[in-house]
């Protein structure tokens, strides 16, 4: 069994983009439902089909099986609610872990957040000076929860 163990932050500023290289994410979902949520992502020429069981604090269940990605283009474009999730991801180490940093795009243009996975919930861990408030515990920064509610309209 797969458990999910994140949190979330808001960015400030640009310091964190400094060398850092992003890789363009498109995503949609089949499934957005509090108990569960499937995705289908696309990166680069890889695609996945995720499924996440309901959050209990900052733990969930998660399984993820690399699918073709023909198949994941054609569910983005034709089964999956819209609109569309697209983002930039960056992969930025910082004292002994690898913080993901997404910056959005479309109808959610002008939101970055960084996530960092953890092995417990009470792991300890270095923050970066860009690093802003927490948004772990707030359902609207969920992924699936900004197609539906994009940040342009909050």
């Amino acid at each position: 069994m797969a458990i999910e163990i994140e949190r979330k932050f808001l960015v400030q500023g640009e310091l964190w983009k400094k060398g850092a290289r992003g890789v363009l994410y498109r995503q949609g979902y089949l499934s957005t439902k509090k108990e569960r949520t499937v995705r289908v992502r696309t990166i680069e020429d890889m695609a996945f089909l995720t499924v996440k069981g309901i959050s209990t604090g900052i733990c969930r269940l998660e399984f993820e099986y690399e699918i073709p990605l023909s198949d994941a283009e054609k569910m983005l474009d034709e089964l999956c609610q819209q609109p569309i999730l697209e983002k930039y991801r960056y992969r930025i180490p910082y004292k002994g872990f690898t913080w993901e940093v997404d910056e959005f795009l479309g109808d959610n243009s002008g939101l970055v957040i960084a996530e960092i996975e953890l092995d417990s919930e009470d792991q300890d861990f270095a923050r970066p000076s860009w690093l802003g408030r927490e948004v772990s515990g707030d359902p609207r920064y969920f992924n699936s929860a900004l197609t539906r509610r994009p940040y342009r309209f909050w």
